[in-house]
């Protein structure tokens, strides 16, 4: 059933993008209510050359343009929500941090002054965990009132000083011009669609574990982490633009915590039991606590979200699917 929405969509040919797309394309094949969906990507041919099940969709269209040039945004139409996702995040190791800052915050303001024009009264921004800088030692999990902040001063911290520089632009343009903006936080990923030889520890470790002679952890093994599939990543997004509350963040991940050697492991014994693993790095006393797990109380209390699909369901969904692509 065909809603009244009619979502601009930028970032939605990667990750993010991918996992909100299969979950509507499930919702119209099912008859359940669906938006008009409208994609912002620099090149609708290669993905769809890539992904042809999202070809000839009457609930889909793409708009080829870049969100760091105006003029190749839509100039007609209007739009009853944006959904902001557009940022580099797995190749953004590629570009330098001051073209990473000016992509996420030029990027951003260039689609809250598209929100304007075409009339958008509702705009999800799709920020990061990385706002928040170190997890400090006396918190075990990130409630989205902490406001730490990564050094400004340090360059390597452009992505997530950027994303804090963009959430503040959603609240000008909310103040100026009364746009509904909701801010997703978002921490860590996993699913069929994560690309598995970037620099994400537990894609790498489920490519070792199908293709390689063993499992490299980089490091001492010692960080802690935490994963949301896609599926639940989609759902929880989809909850945001609906119902989240105007002028308000919410951390979007799981707060099951592990540490990078025992999702080694864990990887390990679903995708490949008999392989080993190998931990390169030394262990060392006095290093800095490594923790990036959000608090999720709030969505959980507010929004009615929960973690569906467990981390092993998860690694077994994203290592099948790409087994079966390799063949």
């Amino acid at each position: 059933m065909k809603s009244s929405q009619h979502i601009l969509f930028t970032g939605g040919t990667g990750f993010f993008g991918r996992s909100l797309l299969r979950c509507w394309l499930k919702s119209y094949v099912a008859g359940i209510v669906y938006p008009t969906v409208t994609i912002l990507t620099r090149s609708s041919q290669g993905f769809l050359a890539c992904y042809p099940e999202f070809a000839d969709q009457p609930w889909l269209s793409f708009h080829n343009g870049d969100i760091c040039e105006p003029r190749t945004l839509p100039q007609d139409g209007s739009f009853t929500h944006i959904l902001h996702a557009a940022a580099d995040s797995t190749l953004g190791p590629q570009l330098n941090p001051l073209q990473r800052y000016d992509q996420i915050v030029s990027g951003t303001r260039n689609i809250l002054d598209l929100a304007v024009s075409r009339g958008a009264k509702r705009f999800l921004f799709v920020s990061s965990g990385a706002v928040y800088g170190p997890q400090p030692f006396h918190l075990d999990r990130i409630p989205e009132d902490w406001n730490g902040i990564p050094d400004p001063l340090n360059p390597r911290n452009a992505y997530g000083i950027a994303k804090r520089a963009a959430e503040h632009l959603c609240a000008l343009y909310g103040q100026k011009f009364a746009i509904e903006f909701v801010i997703a936080r978002c921490f860590a990923f996993v699913g069929p669609d994560l690309p598995l030889d970037v620099h994400f520890a537990i894609g790498n470790f489920i490519r070792d574990a199908l293709w390689h002679d063993e499992i490299i952890v980089n490091g001492d093994g010692s960080p802690q982490r935490s994963y949301l599939d896609q599926q639940d990543l989609a759902r929880w997004l989809l909850a945001l633009v609906e119902k989240g509350e105007s002028g308000r963040a919410y951390n979007v991940g799981s707060d099951e915590a592990i540490t990078i050697a025992d999702l080694a492991c864990l990887v390990r014994d679903i995708v490949a039991p008999r392989k080993q693993i190998r931990i390169l790095g030394k262990a060392n006393i006095n290093a800095e606590r490594n923790f990036y797990i959000p608090d999720i109380t709030r969505a959980k209390n507010e929004l009615g979200l929960d973690v569906r699909i467990s981390l092993a369901e998860a690694i077994k969904a994203t290592a099948e699917a790409a087994s079966g692509a390799h063949q």
